[in-house]
């Protein structure tokens, strides 16, 4: 019997519906060479829709997502709506709401792309960022006392629990173990200074790693750490941190492999619904150009079938990928340099992966 997946599709806003159209494209390509089926659902969340009805996402559509196999999103942000509306209406609301408490962010460079580091090659940048995304700083505590005056004050409560610390940490011991390559983990925090968090990351950390003789367990701040993600990426493997500093850090790992064009990240939950998307933003001003790059989108549609259990789909996704940009076929991942538009470029990724099969 032909295995069917139930996919939630958000376009979003700007350059979203337009780069998801590409991804749903390839998705249907490879689903029909590997022989499963995807039954695509779309939803119309953004800013359009909250600009219309005030709506960000209606406690009924969390319900609905309970029911899907995954969830593919294009951008959220509109540039007549508020910053963090719909940031914490849509994203952080489906993050918390289905528990998705792993962000996967692969830091890969391909042949042919284009690296800001001197002398580094696709050998030197190959590890994954494993983030905490439920917990920390985006738990929205805190407030103003006596806003709007010279004595205001605000707070923001960074929660950190033992359970929500142990289980990322587990999840990224399990990758470097299933990645099999330098078998390191390299756990990220300010320790020097946020000592009770860093404790906490540190001692879960050391106490799991018993589990895992065969993975070697470093510590490094996160100040430093970006230091050596330009000076040399080649030391990492996984890397596990916390939800504000993975959130700076994957940025700039995002640069080191070519860009936000071909940077995908995956909201995680490893027993429930996950959530794939491109982490470049809306960008507004190349909406309805056709001049967007789709391979970020493209490549999130690819760690969507790694994580549903087709791995040879996503595995032809990324050799499509990586014929496109090796063989010069795509020129830039810049949008409007690429040398073609955004659907010929899923078009080609298309070709390739009825030729990879």
């Amino acid at each position: 019997m032909i295995k069917t997946y139930k996919i939630g599709v958000i376009g979003g806003d700007g350059i979203g519906p337009e780069i998801i159209r590409e991804g749903v494209k390839v998705l249907k390509s490879v689903s029909e060479v590997c022989d499963f089926k995807l039954e695509f659902i779309k939803y119309d969340f953004g800013g359009e829709r909250y600009l219309k009805t005030g709506e960000t996402l209606p406690d009924s559509a969390i319900e609905e997502f309970k029911k899907l196999d995954a969830i593919y999103l294009g951008a959220v942000g509109h540039p007549d709506v508020p910053p963090g509306v719909l940031e914490k209406g849509i994203l952080l609301k489906i993050r918390f709401e289905l528990d998705q408490y792993i962000n996967l962010r692969p830091v890969k460079l391909y042949p042919g792309v284009e690296c800001p580091l001197k002398n580094k090659t696709p050998e030197d940048i190959d590890y994954v960022v494993v983030r905490e995304n439920t917990e920390g700083l985006y738990c929205g505590i805190g407030g103003n006392f006596k806003k709007g005056t010279s004595d205001e004050i605000a707070t923001q409560l960074s929660v950190n629990t033992r359970k929500g610390v142990e289980r990322c940490i587990r999840y990224a011991f399990e990758l470097a173990k299933k990645r099999n390559k330098k078998k390191s983990l390299t756990v990220v925090d300010k320790a020097n200074v946020l000592t009770y968090e860093g404790d906490l990351w540190r001692r879960t950390a050391t106490e799991v790693s018993k589990y895992y003789p065969d993975i070697k367990l470093d510590f490094a701040f996160v100040d430093a750490t970006c230091m050596w993600m330009v000076k040399n990426p080649e030391w990492f493997d996984v890397i596990v941190t916390n939800n504000m500093f993975g959130d700076i850090i994957t940025d700039l790992g995002a640069i080191t492999q070519g860009g936000l064009g071909i940077a995908a990240g995956g909201n995680i939950n490893p027993n429930g619904v996950s959530m794939f998307e491109p982490i470049h933003g809306s960008a507004p001003k190349y909406a309805g150009k056709n001049i967007a790059c789709p391979l970020a989108t493209i490549s999130a549609g690819g760690m969507m079938l790694e994580v549903l259990g087709e791995s040879k789909a996503s595995q032809i996704i990324e050799k499509a990928i990586i014929k496109s940009l090796s063989e010069g076929y795509i020129k830039s991942l810049e949008a409007g340099k690429m040398g073609m538009t955004t659907s010929q470029v899923g078009d080609l990724i298309v070709k390739f992966v009825k030729e990879i099969k």
